[in-house]
Formats: C-alpha cells, sequence, structure tokens
C-alpha cells in the first residue's frame, strides 16, 4: 500500500489545536474530507478483553450504524481491533493511529498487517507521525494517543484495569476538552476497575448506542424510526420473525409461529443472528 506525507495543509484541524501538534504525518489510504458534520469518536480498552467488552463494543459500534461517524482507534490487539472490524462491518470509516510508521516492516502488531488493505478499501486510512520505518517503543504508543485523542469530538472507554494505557487516553480527553465516555462493568472484574473508576471521576456512563449518540449531540431516534430502519433491510420472511418477537420467546415456540420447515426457520434464524437482528440468550431469542 502508498504511503503519503501528507501537506501540513491538510492536517485535520483538530490535531493543529492540541498542545503538540504533529509534525509530520504519514498517510495510507484518504483522510475523510474536513466537514462540519462529520464527528470522529475515538474507541480503545484492553489488549486482554472479556466476552462482555467485545458484545458491547459490537453492539454500540453496530447501532451508530448511518450517522456521520469515523470510528478512531489504535490498531492494537483487542478492542481496538474489535472496534476497527465493527466500523468497517456496518459501513462506517475508521482511522488507524498505529504506535509505529507504516510500512510493512514497521507496522505492529504484525498480525493486524492484513486489516491494513480492509481499512483503505473500506474509505478508511492509518496516520501516523513516525517515520515510516520507525519501529514501535514504549514511549511511541502514549504519543500516538494524544492524535488519537486530539482528532476526536469524544473517547469511548470500552475496558480497562485499573491501570491501563487505555487511561492516558482517557486522561488526554479531559486535558483536550473532549467528552469522555465509559462502559460500566462488574465490581468483580479487573477489566472494568479502571472504567467504573471513570464514572466515579465524572465520565458519562454508556450502556448503549443511544447513549453515545446523545452524548455526540444528535438527536435520540425515536422508536418507531429505529424500526422503520430495521425493516428497510430486511426480507419478507426476516420482518415476519421481528414482528412475531415483539417478546423473546424459545427458539421452539418461535419455529412453530413462523409456520415454515424446521430446516428453513433454523438457516433463516441463523442468517438473521448473523445480521444481529436476534440474538439467542438464556434458551429465548429476542430482537438486538
Amino acid at each position: 500500500m502508498k504511503i503519503q506525507k501528507l501537506p501540513k495543509k491538510q492536517f485535520p484541524n483538530a490535531l493543529m489545536e492540541i498542545p503538540q501538534p504533529p509534525e509530520n504525518l504519514w498517510i495510507i489510504g484518504d483522510l475523510p474530507k474536513q466537514n462540519k458534520d462529520l464527528i470522529y469518536l475515538c474507541v480503545v480498552g484492553s489488549r486482554k478483553f472479556t466476552s462482555y467488552g467485545k458484545e458491547a463494543c459490537e453492539k454500540i459500534i453496530n447501532g451508530l450504524k448511518g450517522y456521520p461517524i469515523v470510528i478512531v482507534s489504535g490498531f492494537a490487539m483487542g478492542i481496538d481491533t474489535i472496534a476497527h472490524k465493527k466500523a468497517m462491518q456496518v459501513g462506517l470509516k475508521t482511522i488507524v493511529f498505529p504506535g509505529s510508521g507504516l510500512s510493512d516492516e514497521a507496522m505492529y502488531p504484525k498480525t493486524n498487517v492484513r486489516l491494513v488493505k480492509d481499512i483503505v478499501e473500506s474509505g478508511g486510512c492509518l496516520i501516523s507521525e513516525f517515520e515510516p520505518d520507525f519501529k514501535a517503543t514504549q514511549w511511541s504508543f502514549p504519543m500516538r494517543n494524544r492524535l488519537m485523542a486530539g482528532i476526536s469530538k469524544a473517547i469511548l472507554v470500552i475496558e480497562a484495569e485499573e491501570k491501563s494505557g487505555t487511561l492516558i487516553t482517557a486522561r488526554l480527553a479531559t486535558e483536550y476538552n473532549r467528552d469522555l465516555l465509559a462502559v460500566p462493568g462488574s465490581i468483580f472484574c479487573l477489566n472494568s476497575k479502571g472504567t467504573n473508576k471513570l464514572i466515579k471521576q465524572g465520565a458519562t456512563p454508556v450502556t448503549s448506542a443511544e447513549d453515545v449518540l446523545e452524548a455526540l449531540g444528535f438527536e435520540k431516534e425515536k422508536d418507531e424510526d429505529r424500526q422503520a430502519k430495521l425493516f428497510e433491510d430486511i426480507s419478507p420472511e426476516e420482518k415476519m420473525v421481528v414482528k412475531i418477537l415483539r417478546e423473546p420467546m424459545p427458539r421452539d415456540e418461535l419455529i412453530r409461529a413462523m409456520k415454515m420447515p424446521i430446516a428453513t426457520a433454523n438457516s433463516l434464524l441463523s442468517i438473521m443472528e448473523i445480521k444481529e437482528i436476534i440474538k439467542e440468550e438464556l434458551g429465548e431469542i429476542k430482537l438486538i
């Protein structure tokens, strides 16, 4: 993939307003055009994520589909990677700030190099202030965190231990006067100690995509509008299932109500689960 040095006049305005603006920026892909309606949301979290953290990240980003939002993250294994992948899956552009240069030899982590093509082809980009062949060091990650926080309107922390690099980005958010959002978690989980502490210190607690949209300044979508949007992208058979599932119900009961061959019904339900229209939990199927 072609690495280009970004002319200073093309630097994102928000990055020129932080206390230590970048001197140079290299890019792979295209930076979204500066637009007053476009909002950058930084999503960060633990490398050692839990199933709860993964599900929370995916569900929240899924609910941002269709809004003028760009997902920003740091390319690390864990929540960062989940955020990048989910953003692309739902049609949102995503921007990567790795803690290294952008050459194939320097890119970190190596396991994510194959993601670069997907990100660029989906309209996103990778940006670094480090020379293309610069290899990541312990201090380069906190440096890039200031760019992630600086370009964003808000920072959403999904999971973080009490002493975590993720909290550096959270601290920068408050220093740069950005909105700080955090997903609350179990008091028994180490990965929630950091996020719960942030909420205690004043971060906005987030339990849904609606909470994020409200924090970003979007008008809350009415239930009927959300239902209408759901119905735009689904087949007649899927619409029938949505109508039946006004309340969660066991799979066997739902299949009887669908009045179609069991194999056909199970296949349809599997597709709807993949499309994240429905979810099976505690023995019952419900709408997401």
